[in-house]
């Protein structure tokens, strides 16, 4: 099995989860680098953190070690990578990380489960929209809402990367505990109004953009203050 070592932490990851592009970035030491950067500038000891989309565990990780391991919950729809996941945290001594099996859905979305399409590369898969395509293996996973997941876990951070449905969250109700949203967009995945969208959305809630860890399509919302 592959491993890797970026910023002092060892991941494990099967072959079958990776392509080539994925591995040189994590063989280069800049696989989720942004998101890093983002944690690094805003994320203190003892905050609570959500983490949605945790691949192979590496922003969990990262967060575990700023915030305390116990206040760290990371949720992952691909089953092999939740394994990938915990053998990870057990790997960097961080084990007490939450760990949930699902896919993130808005507060509306209707039914227990959702289709997700999981492709050759871990960083890709998401949740399924249009016909299946090539060696895309599509599988139905437990839909957790949104707002189930900050009641059982009360972050005042929340970090995604959830390839697309950040429109979806970013509309949804966001509780007066958290106070920073780290948000992936993928301006690939909708046109120029989506990200409209979800800016306009954060600013309804009474979000703003934050410069300072902000990257590229890595955007940090701060909660303004009352």
């Amino acid at each position: 099995m592959p491993r890797y070592s970026i910023d002092d932490i060892d991941l494990r990851i099967p072959r079958h989860c990776l392509n080539d592009g994925l591995d040189q970035q994590l063989q280069q030491g800049v696989y989720e680098w942004k998101e890093v950067n983002g944690l690094k500038r805003h994320l203190k000891q003892g905050d609570r953190v959500l983490d949605l989309g945790g691949g192979a565990g590496y922003i969990a990780i990262q967060a575990a070690r700023i915030a305390g391991a116990a206040n760290v919950a990371t949720v992952e729809a691909n089953a092999d990578m939740v394994k990938v996941i915990e053998q990870n945290l057990v790997l960097n001594h961080v084990d007490q990380v939450r760990v949930l099996h699902g896919a993130v859905v808005a507060d509306a979305f209707s039914g227990d489960t959702v289709t997700f399409d999981v492709k050759p590369a871990f960083w890709s898969s998401a949740i399924a929209s249009g016909p299946r395509q090539g060696a895309v293996r599509r599988m139905q996973v437990p839909a957790l809402r949104l707002s189930d997941l900050m009641q059982a876990f009360e972050p005042n951070l929340v970090i995604m990367d959830v390839e697309g449905a950040e429109r979806d969250m970013a509309r949804q109700d966001w509780p007066e505990m958290v106070k920073t949203v780290i948000m992936e967009i993928h301006p690939q995945l909708y046109p120029p109004t989506g990200i409209r969208e979800i800016f306009d959305a954060m600013s309804i809630a009474d979000f703003a953009y934050m410069p300072w860890g902000s990257r590229g399509n890595l955007v940090v919302f701060q909660r303004l203050p009352d």
